[in-house]
């Protein structure tokens, strides 16, 4: 079973209607996104969160129920308005973010309680809360005790310039942290932001690198796997990355991560791609998550 942990926004995803830019409201936040994306897929996931007492905290929270989440870790927060994301697209599907969080929700989270840590395999982070020392604080002082109590540690780099005062202080900061986790998730263009000298430095890390139409690569201990995906028209790339990754883990939950041999790395892959694929073919990062006999079936297919 798995913890996400971490920012649940609302993305206000715009498109042009009539000459004018109108926004159409989508739950979203990475882990947020990584942990529905794990449970439709076929795997067991929580999460904890913080959205505002308002109506868009409201929205996500009616929107956690009917997805048949669990939403007794997610705090309303009545100080602090519920943190919102502008999303645009350009012709094909590729999208770009404004983040209005400042003294928003997402990153005032509650400490997991000593019962937590005993109940799940993996504990996965999202990255928005390292724009804050609080936040910083909380992901430091929960992976010491995750590492107490054995559990495994994910964290998705999921890079954004624009929640940092540059990118040279964003990179130190995530180089102070990157050490804590087990289980990474970056993307090729973050491979060039973090340099492949430092990513392959992490030899002690299981690292998966998203490489969108080109499929992903798996890296450890020196030795590195790859695998194909589908060909799809996308229509939205919002959330790929966080459905690619939930899939990840959900096919990672419960299993010795140092004993994985080349061909079940390659089997999990290519469920991750065609996850990552099928999400993109419409709106929003959660709403087109395919279920876990839709992936199977298409990852038949992935030469």
């Amino acid at each position: 079973m798995i913890l996400c942990v971490g920012e649940i926004l609302v993305d206000m995803i715009g498109k042009t209607m009539n000459g004018q830019t109108v926004y159409e409201r989508k739950a979203g936040g990475a882990p947020f996104n990584v942990c529905a994306a794990i449970n439709k897929s076929g795997g067991k996931s929580d999460f904890v969160g913080t959205v505002g007492d308002d109506n868009m905290g409201r929205f996500l929270l009616d929107f956690v129920s009917a997805n048949g989440i669990d939403n007794s870790y997610i705090h309303i927060d009545s100080k602090h308005n519920t943190t919102l994301a502008f999303v645009e697209l350009d012709d094909a599907g590729e999208r770009s973010f404004c983040f209005y969080r400042k003294n928003t929700s997402d990153y005032h989270l509650q400490p997991l309680n000593e019962e937590m840590y005993k109940k799940y395999n993996i504990i996965h982070f999202g990255s928005l809360m390292l724009s804050s020392k609080e936040g910083i604080a909380y992901i430091k002082e929960t992976a010491r005790k995750a590492k107490e109590n054995g559990v495994l540690l994910s964290f998705d780099i999921n890079f954004r310039q624009d929640i940092f005062e540059s990118i040279e202080c964003a990179i130190e900061i995530y180089k102070d942290i990157i050490p804590l986790f087990d289980i990474l998730k970056i993307s090729s263009e973050e491979v060039e932001i973090f340099k492949e000298d430092y990513i392959s430095s992490l030899t002690n890390k299981l690292i998966f690198i998203s490489l969108g139409k080109q499929g992903s690569l798996c890296k450890y201990k020196g030795d590195k796997c790859f695998a194909n995906t589908i060909v799809v028209e996308a229509v939205d790339t919002t959330g790929a990355g966080d459905a690619f990754f939930g899939a990840t883990l959900r096919m990672l939950d419960g299993r010795d991560i140092d004993n994985l041999d080349k061909t079940t790395i390659t089997d999990i892959l290519k469920f991750a791609n065609v996850t990552g694929a099928l999400n993109t073919l419409g709106l929003g990062a959660i709403d087109n998550l395919p279920n876990e006999a839709t992936i199977k079936e298409y990852a038949k297919h992935v030469i």
